[in-house]
């Protein structure tokens, strides 16, 4: 196994001890009944280079979600949803019905119950910047190499899959939580086993998540950071399914030298009330303390853990509440939303702040080839900590969902097909940024400064204007994504009257190869 895995796995969904719960879990679904059983898939993970052309689909209208505001979705959900879109709809000689036929090509897998994918690729990233985050640029910029390599194998309703990364580039982003003293810094990307029935699935391992509009990372949790250990499940059908995700977040240590356990969980349920109109409510916890262990009601799926945390049961955590929205309007144009409260305090409320986010997206087809995707993001000055450092919403201090507080964004984007294998993609933005940061200290309860602070905008205010191009897309072994972008900003740095012009790019080109196959010889 190439690099250092920053997770680890310590977390106790049950009372049964972590490493044998997920061994007895998957024995037990092994011996579930035959008929319940169903062929396992692997997860396309959200850096895969053909998922852009597959969310430019979607976000046209042409392709169905299979799961609004989750991912990762397995390759088999894609496929379906392509596959109904490709008989459904008459655009076999179109940019749409290509693009389709490419994917179904590309995640195809040969038939059989024992299925495997060993692939590779290798290549360079170059970037002004490190950090990932375009709009909010650290770290020193620079050209390094960049490899992966990926196996997966399928036995019957079990799937395994892991992929590391050598990736230099970790050494100068400071959000990266790990090493830094070495030339072939490295990372696991994914690293899991599934198991899948036809009503539930099973996740034990590492998988980078997003619940929230794509695009940006989610507030209850996103694939922003890096790699997090974790179990994940799902339950129910197409129109009613209930997920959850846990996961152990770094120990830190607290004034008096002693070590702070964390812990995350999350959970969500949804409902597809009609063709064209899908809810869903969430709420994800951070729990923290010394020698603090995982208490079942903050684990429990079905449990309202606010109840534990704000309604008299004494217990100490920072809750998060949401709400996920996602409407086909008219046509093909779609409007979603995402509205998350933060640590609501439902009495005392002069003691402390509300704190929010919220998204709101429009998605649908333009210019007859094209797609856009327009979306208003805003994040509360105090939003994602607590009194508490503890229980922010951070794991090693980057956060879980969002990264950046105190902030809003409007942003247009504009996808057009130039093959049915390459987008290109415009766009234009402004954000506003306050000086309220997540990691900043939280003003003591009831106090002057806290009631004080602005719900949204501390001190001076930063203004971004952002013009930028992008490009990405697969021809053979080759993948390329890329974008540059010209930003103008207002009060830089937080001073009033100061300007700054420059440009953010950031480049990564690979040459990949795969082979997959079926295993012979087994039962």
């Amino acid at each position: 196994m190439v690099g250092k895995i920053v997770g680890r796995l310590r977390f106790h969904p049950m009372h049964i001890p972590g490493r044998l719960r997920g061994a007895l879990v998957l024995a037990l679904l092994a011996l579930a009944p035959a008929r319940a059983a169903a062929q396992a898939s692997p997860y396309v993970p959200l850096d895969d280079p053909s998922l852009p052309l597959f969310e430019f689909l979607v976000a046209r209208g042409v392709v169905a979600d299979p799961t609004p505001q989750v991912r990762p979705f397995r390759q088999a959900d894609a496929l379906r949803v392509l596959a109904g879109a490709d008989s459904a709809c008459a655009c076999a000689a179109t940019a749409d019905g290509r693009m389709i036929r490419e994917l179904i090509a590309e995640w195809t897998e040969p038939a059989g119950d024992t299925r495997w994918w060993l692939a590779g690729r290798a290549g360079a990233q170059a970037y002004t910047h490190a950090r990932r985050e375009e709009l909010q640029p650290l770290g020193e910029g620079g050209a390094n190499p960049y490899v992966d390599v990926t196996a997966r194998a399928v036995f019957g309703p079990f799937v395994a899959a892991t992929r590391p990364v050598i990736e230099p580039r970790l050494a100068d982003d400071p959000d990266w939580p790990g090493r830094r003293d070495v030339k072939l810094l490295s990372r696991l990307a994914e690293a899991y086993v599934s198991a899948q029935a036809r009503f539930g699935r099973l996740l034990y391992g590492q998988l980078d998540h997003n619940w929230g509009p794509v695009g940006l990372p989610g507030f209850p949790v996103s694939d922003y950071g890096y790699e997090r250990q974790g179990f994940a499940w799902e339950l129910g059908t197409r129109a009613v399914r209930l997920g959850a995700v846990a996961a152990d977040l770094h120990d830190e240590t607290d004034s008096l030298g002693r070590r702070v356990h964390r812990y995350f969980f999350a959970h969500r349920l949804d409902v597809r009330l009609s063709p064209r109109l899908q809810l869903a409510a969430w709420e994800s916890s951070v729990l923290g303390g010394a020698d603090r262990g995982f208490e079942t009601r903050y684990r429990n799926p079905l449990a309202f853990s606010y109840l534990s945390n704000a309604l008299g049961l004494g217990d100490s955590s920072n809750v998060m509440l949401g709400l996920d929205a996602t409407w086909r309007v008219a046509g093909r144009h779609t409007l979603q939303a995402q509205l998350a409260l933060d640590d609501f305090w439902y009495q005392h409320r002069d003691q402390n702040r509300d704190r929010w986010g919220l998204t709101l997206m429009a998605t649908g087809p333009v210019l007859g080839r094209a797609a856009y995707r327009a979306y208003y993001t805003q994040v509360s000055a105090l939003a994602l900590r607590t009194f508490n450092r503890f229980e922010n919403f951070t794991d090693a201090g980057v956060g879980i969902g969002r990264n950046f507080t105190d902030q809003d964004r409007l942003s247009l984007f504009v996808s057009w097909p130039v093959t049915p294998r390459w987008l290109v993609t415009p766009e234009l933005t402004l954000q506003r940024q306050g000086e309220g940061s997540i990691d900043a200290p939280y003003p003591p309860a009831g106090t002057p400064e806290l009631q004080g602070t602005p719900a949204l905008f501390i001190g001076t205010v930063e203004r971004t204007w952002r013009a930028a191009l992008g490009v990405t897309g697969r021809q053979g072994p080759f993948a390329l994504t890329a974008d540059a972008g010209f930003h103008h900003v207002v009060n830089a740095g937080h001073v009033l009257g100061a300007t700054d012009d420059r440009i953010e790019a950031r480049l990564q080109a690979t040459l990949g190869l795969g082979r997959r196959g079926v295993l012979r010889g087994g039962d």
